[in-house]
């Protein structure tokens, strides 16, 4: 056993050098198995050496160390992305307090303060959107040199080239995705990539009755960041999946994020076929849409 902060400086490696085998157990299903009353390291020890003699140990994939490097400047990129994008959320929520909606783009034109002092915007809520909008551009210099070095790997990795097929994956979504799966064949099916996402609902059973809640969000952060990132172009009716987030959408309510989920779902449904497969990505028929007919199909019309 050992702390975060050494596995995060040390690794396997050392171990594995003196002969001995790794094994990584799965936090929640090694409690599940061998819960204790009292908690101690040599308990902890003791439970999990019983475990393994067992076999009952879940394991969880270990990533080599280049592909952590790569995960966390992949992390990094997402860290700073999600902090633009709670910034720009932050100008919008300031301009709806008064009932003003413009472009981001609007905020950043040198003439932005006659245009939201024309609004009846006060000067302290001007000067937060001026804070916002500094902090989205400082945080766009900072990713241009990281996804300038991040590219030329993504554009190198034949996965991700099938995955940009798939409708929202760019080349560097394409790479977080494929660099949190690793090896597709650790998913034996598409219902397993998502739930290692996350994105799948808690269910909540009592005798014959069971409710679905909201998402477990259990697995990896990143892949269910990139999975719904993919999903924001659902909005577009050129997007395969448009009929269902409007569907979605108009069952929750008119609430976007259920609808985003869903799509993200789509999303890893495609991934595991695209790269199970080794194909690009193929949209499936609409609903009620008919078969196109084959080349040597020959049709007669009536009298």
């Amino acid at each position: 056993m050992c702390r975060d902060d050494e596995w995060c400086r040390l690794g396997p490696r050392p171990a594995q050098r003196c002969g001995w085998t790794v094994q990584v157990a799965d936090a929640r299903k090694a409690k599940a198995v061998g819960s204790l009353a009292a908690k101690t390291d040599k308990l902890d020890a003791r439970v999990l050496a019983e475990l393994v003699r067992r076999d009952l140990v879940a394991q969880v994939h270990v990533p080599t160390f280049t592909d952590r490097e790569l995960k966390d400047r992949l992390g990094r990129r997402m860290h700073m992305v999600r902090l633009r994008t709670a910034a720009i959320n932050r100008a919008h929520g300031v301009l709806g307090q008064f009932g003003v909606t413009a472009p981001f783009g609007r905020l950043r034109e040198p003439a932005v303060d006659e245009f939201l002092i024309d609004r009846g915007i006060p000067e302290v809520w001007r000067r937060s959107i001026a804070e916002a909008v500094a902090i989205v551009a400082m945080l766009n210099q900072r990713l241009i040199p990281l996804e300038r070095e991040l590219g030329p790997l993504a554009r190198a990795d034949p996965r991700v080239q099938l995955l940009v097929t798939i409708p929202g994956v760019g080349d560097l979504l394409g790479l977080t995705i494929a660099s949190e799966i690793g090896d597709i064949s650790r998913f034996a099916s598409a219902r397993k990539l998502i739930g290692y996402s996350g994105l799948t609902a808690r269910v909540h059973q009592s005798g014959q009755s069971a409710r679905t809640g909201k998402l477990s969000k259990t697995g990896s952060t990143m892949l269910r960041w990139a999975a719904i990132e993919a999903a924001q172009q659902a909005w577009r009716p050129n997007n395969p999946w448009y009929q269902l987030y409007l569907d979605v959408k108009q069952r929750c309510g008119g609430k976007g994020n259920p609808a985003k989920a869903a799509v993200a779902r789509k999303v890893l449904i495609a991934t595991w076929h695209v790269l199970a497969l080794q194909q690009p990505f193929n949209p499936s028929r609409s609903r009620g849409e008919a078969a196109p007919a084959p080349a040597s199909s020959s049709y007669s019309l009536a009298d």
